[in-house]
């Protein structure tokens, strides 16, 4: 009953926020939303985690450095946050500069489904976005959201301005997986965040619970995995750039794919490490 009443609480907070998010404009409340996650986050997300998540990426880490580091991710934390109230405004007039487009091109040229995978990067919704209007057949795997009173609209919210055709996490997820994949959709998921069926392979050289998904599909089907990274230049602007497609016939084992897509994964956090979510507890 508690927990229920947490949630309420949250819940109403939250829509509370994106009324007055939804009042102020798009440009005006990333603004504000980025000031109050930056200067509030920290006292609703446990520090200890994030400040142990940084020092598994790099042990020699400084202060200064460190500090940096959360004090970009609340930023942009802010920004993604109070965006869901504004993906209609993203996606008709979204500021994304497109880069690897050939790699995209192909796809398209190819009609045949590939995997995107990718981690929570700056507005990570607006890959999947994106990736559909460029008119890509697409199903993204989510994780629903553990407050009920919320997940509601943020359902509503990706169905209608990110991507029609949402999976969700878990057993019947696979199911629907596969069969969107018979049906010659592409799959875009996360791979970033730990999963309880996963298996343990190294991140940043410490073993954590990683989906092997992604490297099933792609063995299995004979499907490439197209990697894929969002970049927030500023307040206003994205860059997106699709990687080049990891052919399937060139990796037949499950765990050598995976750790191939966790050393990518590595490499896009290490370039822009204040746009990572750190506050997941990626080596629970």
């Amino acid at each position: 009953m508690l927990k229920k009443i947490n949630y309420l609480i949250q819940a109403i907070i939250i829509y509370l926020f994106f009324l007055i998010g939804r009042i102020l404009g798009i440009n005006l409340s990333r603004k504000i939303f980025s000031f109050i996650f930056l200067n509030l986050g920290p006292l609703f997300k446990s520090e200890k985690i994030i400040k142990k998540n940084l020092k598994i990426y790099s042990h020699n880490i400084s202060n200064t450095e460190e500090k940096e580091i959360i004090n970009g991710m609340w930023k942009n934390y802010g920004m993604t946050f109070i965006e869901y109230i504004h993906l209609d405004k993203l996606k008709k007039n979204g500021k994304i500069e497109i880069h690897g487009e050939q790699n995209l091109t192909n796809i398209i040229k190819n009609n045949k489904p590939v995997i995107f995978i990718s981690g929570h990067f700056a507005n990570f919704e607006l890959m999947s976005m994106e990736i559909v209007k460029k008119n890509i057949n697409l199903a993204t795997i989510y994780r629903p959201l553990n407050n009920f009173f919320l997940n509601p609209l943020m359902e509503f919210q990706r169905r209608k301005y990110v991507c029609k055709n949402q999976i969700k996490k878990g057993i019947n997820g696979v199911r629907d997986t596969l069969e969107y994949i018979n049906k010659g959709y592409s799959i875009a998921l996360m791979i970033d965040q730990r999963v309880s069926e996963g298996e343990m392979i190294n991140f940043f050289n410490k073993a954590a619970l990683t989906t092997t998904l992604p490297a099933q599909l792609s063995i299995r089907y004979k499907i490439p995995i197209v990697p894929v990274f969002i970049k927030r230049i500023n307040d206003k602007f994205f860059e997106l750039n699709f990687l080049e497609e990891i052919k399937p016939e060139e990796n037949k084992d499950k765990f050598e794919l995976t750790k191939k897509l966790n050393l990518i994964l590595e490499e896009m956090i290490k370039n822009h490490p204040y746009q990572w979510i750190w506050t997941h507890n990626r080596w629970k």
